[in-house]
């Protein structure tokens, strides 16, 4: 799952919802400092990174991805599902997707606590940008890629231009949706049961 869904999934609590956002953002030492809620938060979506990553469904959606994309059907089986998400949001909740991420851009935005400069600067990115509603649509979803892209350049100075995989999505939208209506309810429910345990 990617951003919308964790944050989605992640207790109602700003700073935890804040800490599920983090995980992919801040990594090793730089979290020792982090409060309580962001450290779970990080935990969280450590927890919906397990169980996804090791789910039978999942690794049926993967299987579909085509060989020149392969070594990124995870991150691209993420991304399609928060595309389904965004598409199906009123199965899931009763607050509008819109109302939802506008409450999450604000909070994130008015948190007072030491965050690392880069992720400020992301945190208004994403909120100008509307990320999180931009999985609704194809459109969003290849700038979503594209995106991705960019921070792998950047890592590991190649390119791999993942926005033009977009057409795994198209090829296979039917059978990734099946896969993602019966995987969610399953992943919500391990998310309830990990909050409360």
């Amino acid at each position: 799952m990617n951003w919308l869904a964790h944050l989605f999934l992640s207790e109602c609590n700003d700073e935890i919802r804040l800490g599920n956002l983090l995980a992919d953002l801040v990594k090793g030492s730089a979290r020792q400092n982090f409060n309580f809620y962001l450290q779970r938060g990080i935990k969280c979506h450590q927890a919906i990174d397990v169980f996804t990553d090791s789910h039978l469904i999942v690794h049926r959606s993967k299987q579909l991805i085509s060989s020149e994309y392969r070594r990124f059907a995870g991150i691209l089986v993420d991304i399609f599902y928060d595309h389904f998400l965004a598409k199906n949001w009123s199965v899931y909740s009763n607050v509008p997707l819109e109302e939802f991420t506008a409450q999450i851009y604000e909070s994130f935005q008015a948190y007072q606590g030491d965050l690392p400069t880069g992720v400020r600067k992301l945190i208004a990115c994403m909120a100008a940008e509307d990320w999180l509603v931009g999985y609704r649509s194809l459109t969003g979803v290849e700038k979503t890629l594209e995106r991705i892209s960019k921070r792998i350049l950047m890592r590991m100075n190649k390119s791999f231009e993942l926005q033009y995989a977009i057409k795994e999505l198209t090829t296979h939208y039917n059978s990734l949706e099946d896969d993602f209506l019966e995987f969610f309810p399953e992943l919500r429910e391990y998310v309830q049961n990990w909050c409360c345990a």
